[in-house]
């Protein structure tokens, strides 16, 4: 149980500096949201708004807690996830690159799921 408590605290931390980083977008009409699902695990920070007269609504981070490791689901930044959460203290083993086919994260030096 310990261990989930702080992948969640490390998830929502990492998506409140997302949140705090998108906040000095030049675009006023977009804003970022953070979504928190901590019964289900589900974790997305959002940004949402009008551009150039069309509907944005884009998903910049998604994260996952399923059975027992991280999977990160969507990283749409130049953000170091991996490096972030390794300096949390979650290793690779306990990370799963969702939005890598499952036949090739068995290549990585990350979770498989």
């Amino acid at each position: 149980m310990e261990k989930m408590v702080k992948y969640r605290d490390a998830i929502i931390q990492l998506l409140n500096e997302g949140l705090a980083a998108g906040s000095h977008r030049e675009n006023p009409n977009l804003e970022e949201y953070v979504s928190f699902d901590t019964e289900r695990d589900h974790y997305q920070l959002l940004s949402l708004g009008w551009e150039n007269g069309r509907r944005v609504y884009f998903c910049i981070l998604h994260f996952d807690i399923k059975g027992g490791k991280i999977w990160l689901q969507e990283n749409n930044t130049d953000y170091d996830i991996i490096s972030r959460l390794e300096q949390m203290g979650i290793a690779k083993s306990e990370i799963v690159i969702g939005f890598h086919p499952a036949d090739v994260r068995g290549m990585s030096e990350f979770a498989v799921a």
